[in-house]
């Protein structure tokens, strides 16, 4: 048998758990990061909440310059109407106008318009606008239409004076107010850029304190313990909060304690694996010797011997097989079952012998089964089964205080049900401890007497479930412990079906 290094496969794992660490967690600067992308994600959403914002805005502004036009000229028309029937002076005219920045100013009045100062009068306009009630869409539509085509149109601006029936009309060049919204624009794009900044810098400190900096803690965590995971003091340690990332990295604490417990069970395992094979090796040679001397055994003319050197030689036999037990579970699967039509009573009964109970421990060994039920299975497997829990169950029946009203039982029980025959091993012992229940099949933690190891149940339920079965501990109103098998029958071929058919006929 080849030997076996159990550091081996531990030393390949350490030595590629850095180059995986690294690869998975790389250092990232401050702005390289979650936190970078998270500062360039708040100053991209403030920039388009302020782009949605600045359209309304812009509008407003435009409303509110042309408004303090109309309110200047109506202040310089209402002078020039208290001057009737006086004509205003061509020069204080064209100051008039130059003050207010228009081309024409035109009173209107119970019901007249007067043209109350003019200088080059235009030929024609390009557009008119009536301040007296404008819809907000309006409004943004004619701003953008002011920025985007303005600065050398004549336009028509019509508005009340105050609250009063009298209306103010001003021709005038859109080029003044098309500059203003663009210093306008000029200056909200900046105040914008300066409030994204000092948000973001804000939100990008609080997150990075309140987030980032966990979950960096985090993925420096597994970066170390990935690097050398049976170091305890790469165990992750948490701030005790109750926060989701603080939930998380409690999680990783008992992932990793998990981790380690498991990878501790493993080497041990190895090694256990490497003792195992060294006495396997010196007790076949032993067992060897031991057959050849039982073999001499068959030529005696004693009954008595003759009778139970058989039984001898099938447990010598099972004493080689059983040396690899642990070996075999800890390196490799089990071999694939060589199935075979068996009779259950006669494996049953080589169990009840290979117990060898004693009569004065008064546990009574019981088969509830027809003589006749056969099962397809293994032979070796489905014995080492069976053999498991009811050796378990005369161990558990040798505690102290055991038995259900002082009787000691353990029974086997089968039936046949259609392709599927199952069997029913029950004792009346103190059943079955809650840990045990928990880690009920995994090896190294499911034993249920202390001292145990566990692998009983492991190997019984990795040897059912190769012959395509189920084993699962029934619940009883009694005290004591039953578990259930059940192992279905191989399919059954066309060819092998044509064959038996014609066979039979």
């Amino acid at each position: 048998m080849p030997d076996h290094n159990p550091g081996d496969g531990l030393t390949a794992d350490k030595a590629t758990a850095p180059e995986l660490g690294q690869d998975a967690v790389r250092p990232f600067g401050r702005f390289a990061g979650l936190s970078g992308k998270l500062l360039w994600l708040t100053v991209i959403c403030i920039m388009l909440a302020e782009v949605l914002i600045f359209f309304p805005s812009v509008a407003n502004m435009r409303l509110r310059w042309l408004d303090e036009r109309l309110n200047a000229a109506a202040a310089a028309a209402l002078v020039i109407d208290g001057l009737q029937p006086v004509d205003l002076p061509r020069a204080l005219q064209k100051e008039t106008l130059m003050a207010t920045h228009t081309k024409a100013i035109v009173l209107r009045k119970d019901g007249t318009s007067r043209l109350l100062a003019t200088a080059d009068m235009p030929n024609s306009v390009d557009a008119q606008y009536d301040l007296t009630d404008v819809p907000p869409m309006t409004a943004i539509r004619d701003a953008l239409d002011t920025l985007i085509f303005g600065g050398d149109r004549m336009i028509r601006v019509y508005g009340p004076v105050l609250d009063t029936n009298t209306g103010v009309e001003v021709l005038m060049k859109d080029k003044y107010l098309r500059n203003a919204m663009l210093v306008y624009s000029r200056n909200v794009f900046l105040l914008s850029i300066l409030i994204a900044l000092f948000t973001a810098t804000l939100v990008f400190f609080a997150i990075d304190r309140i987030l980032i900096r966990p979950i960096r803690k985090l993925t420096g965590s597994m970066q170390q313990f990935s690097s050398d995971p049976e170091n305890p003091q790469h165990i992750f340690v948490g701030d005790g909060g109750r926060d989701e990332l603080a939930l998380a990295g409690r999680h990783l604490t008992s992932m990793q304690l998990e981790l380690q417990k498991t990878l501790k069970q493993q080497r041990n395992l190895a090694a256990l694996g490497l003792a195992v094979s060294k006495i396997n090796h010196d007790m076949r040679n032993i067992l060897a010797s031991a057959q050849l001397m039982s073999d001499r055994l068959v030529d005696v003319d004693d009954p008595m011997v003759k009778a139970f050197a058989p039984k001898l030689l099938r447990t010598i036999d099972r004493a080689v097989g059983y040396t690899t037990e642990v070996l075999s579970y800890g390196q490799a699967s089990e071999s694939a079952p060589r199935r075979r039509r068996l009779s259950l009573y006669e494996l049953t009964q080589d169990v009840k012998d290979m117990l060898a109970i004693d009569a004065e421990s008064g546990v009574e060994f019981i088969e509830q089964m027809a003589p006749d039920l056969e099962v397809d299975a293994d032979s070796e497997q489905l014995f080492r089964v069976i053999h498991n829990l009811c050796r378990n169950a005369l161990q558990a029946l040798a505690m102290p205080r055991t038995g259900a009203g002082g009787v000691k039982q353990i029974t086997v029980s089968a039936q046949r049900v259609g392709s599927v025959v199952s069997i029913t091993v029950d004792d009346t012992g103190p059943g079955m401890p809650s840990k045990a229940r928990q880690n009920l099949f995994a090896a190294f933690r499911g034993s249920a007497r202390s001292g145990g190891t566990g692998l009983g149940l492991a190997i019984a339920r990795e040897l059912v479930l190769a012959h395509g079965g189920t084993i699962a501990l029934v619940e009883k109103p009694s005290v004591g412990t039953q578990f259930r098998i059940e192992i279905p029958d191989r399919p059954v071929s066309l060819e092998d079906y044509r064959s038996r058919a014609l066979s039979e006929k």
